[in-house]
Formats: C-alpha cells, structure tokens, sequence
C-alpha cells in the first residue's frame, strides 16, 4: 500500500488503480483467494511503480531543462 500513497504524488492516473488493487489485497487474502490477493498485489505493484517512474523521469527531465536553462542564458548575457 505505501508504494501505491507515493505513487500519487508522482503520477496520479496511475496511482488510483495501484490504490484500488492494494486495497482489494487483503479483502482477497481474508477471504482465502490467495491467487486473486497474488494477482491484485502484482497489478497494485506494477502500477505503483510505473507511476514512480514516470514522475521520477519527469522531474530529471525538468532538472536538465533547467540547468540547461540557465547555462544557455548565462551564454546569451555576455
């Protein structure tokens, strides 16, 4: 479930079917369906790490465009 939080604050379409296939885990396995529990912490984890990706690549891409940014305005200025 904690991957499937962080996961929000990277990429939130992403992160509400990771939410949704976390929460439904323990339902599952209380339930005795240990290969739907299985199967919903797969897709919970796959999503919840998708999502971390994504916005761990958007903020590099962010931080290059920045510095890159700054250095082409310090050139311009002299």
């Amino acid at each position: 479930m904690v991957p499937a939080i962080i996961s929000i604050f990277c990429c939130w379409p992403l992160a509400i079917p990771a939410i949704i296939f976390a929460a439904q885990v323990n339902n599952k396995a209380q339930a005795g369906d240990v290969a739907g529990a299985q199967d919903a912490s797969k897709k919970a984890k796959m999503f919840s790490f998708i999502a971390i990706g994504i916005g761990v690549v958007i903020v590099l891409i962010y931080v290059i465009m920045m510095i890159l940014g700054v250095g082409l305005s310090a050139l311009s200025s002299h």
